[in-house]
């Protein structure tokens, strides 16, 4: 149920403390909402997105995530109906052939076909060497790659886990009876939620007009002049200060999380946008900060 803030004040997530605390996430003690293991995951700022949206006078209408990637973040959003109405926008045509299925009536196909797949090296590697027909042919291939593939990286040249979670190689990360329950339950928020495939970018700047939507944004490549993106997304190439330009024309709030880079301050400071870090852990477990930026004044 939406609680909105009583106080019309600017929220807090950008000015002075945390209202989480300067304390790292523990993602175990959030909803697992997606069925995919994503490179750059935002688990972790699930709390915060969920305070961000609490304290404000009036439920979004819309709450647009123009880079989906595995939409923790938006599914949260949908599941706990901090907005009216959630969008999500992906570009990676292997990615979108799963959120096409996910929110169609091959949903239950997928589910089960997960749950029956066989599992093992001989059976992952004869299917990945297949090309797909059909578009939930293509979602179940980008699932099991995601799974099966070491670090979730969908990105060419990746390989398959190796020795896994407690030696368990490639069905470590392989649950079928979990899988096929988040895939049923995001068919079952369908009606919540747009799934559009192409550019987050085109889609806030047709958008930017709009006051009653919010926006998530978070880039799935690192910042300028790192080069982790290339290895971690297929599609890992956008112009960053046209991101932080177009940021700026948006009637509505928006959220934006990335490294923690002198080149990203002083491009939010540019443009007096309002910067905090907040901790997380990354995937080997080594403490880290990433920014959360955002209009100086948020519309509440």
């Amino acid at each position: 149920m939406f609680t909105p803030s009583l106080h019309p004040a600017q929220h807090s997530l950008f000015v002075g403390e945390f209202p989480l605390g300067p304390k790292i996430v523990n993602v175990a003690s959030v909803s697992q909402r997606s069925p995919f293991r994503y490179p750059g995951g935002k688990t972790w700022l699930v709390p915060e997105v969920r305070d961000w949206l609490l304290h404000k006078t009036v439920k979004p209408t819309e709450f647009i995530e123009i880079f989906a990637g595995g939409g923790i973040v938006g599914l949260t959003v949908a599941a706990e109906c901090l907005a009216e109405h959630v969008t999500l926008v992906e570009l990676d045509p292997d990615v979108a052939s799963v959120w096409r299925t996910l929110l169609s009536d091959d949903a239950e196909w997928l589910a089960q076909r997960i749950v029956q797949f066989p599992i093992s090296v001989a059976s992952a590697q004869e299917l990945l060497s297949v090309t797909p027909q059909t578009t939930r042919d293509r979602a179940f291939l980008t699932i099991l790659k995601n799974r099966v593939n070491h670090g979730g990286i969908l990105a060419p040249g990746t390989g398959l886990i190796k020795s896994g979670e407690n030696g368990k190689g490639i069905s470590s990360r392989w649950y079928p009876e979990t899988l096929a329950r988040r895939i049923r339950g995001i068919y079952a928020m369908r009606d919540r939620i747009t799934f559009i495939e192409g550019d987050g970018l085109e889609i806030m700047r047709q958008n930017a007009a709009r006051t009653d939507a919010v926006y998530f944004i978070d880039p799935p490549y690192t910042a300028p002049g790192k080069r982790a993106g290339k290895r971690l997304y297929a599609f890992n190439e956008i112009d960053h200060q046209g991101l932080f330009d177009l940021a700026s024309t948006v009637s509505g709030d928006f959220m934006m999380t990335y490294d923690n880079a002198e080149s990203v301050r002083q491009m939010a400071e540019q443009r007096n946008f309002a910067i905090h870090e907040v901790p997380m852990k990354n995937t080997h477990h080594a403490k880290m900060t990433e920014l959360l930026i955002g209009p100086t004044q948020h519309v509440l």
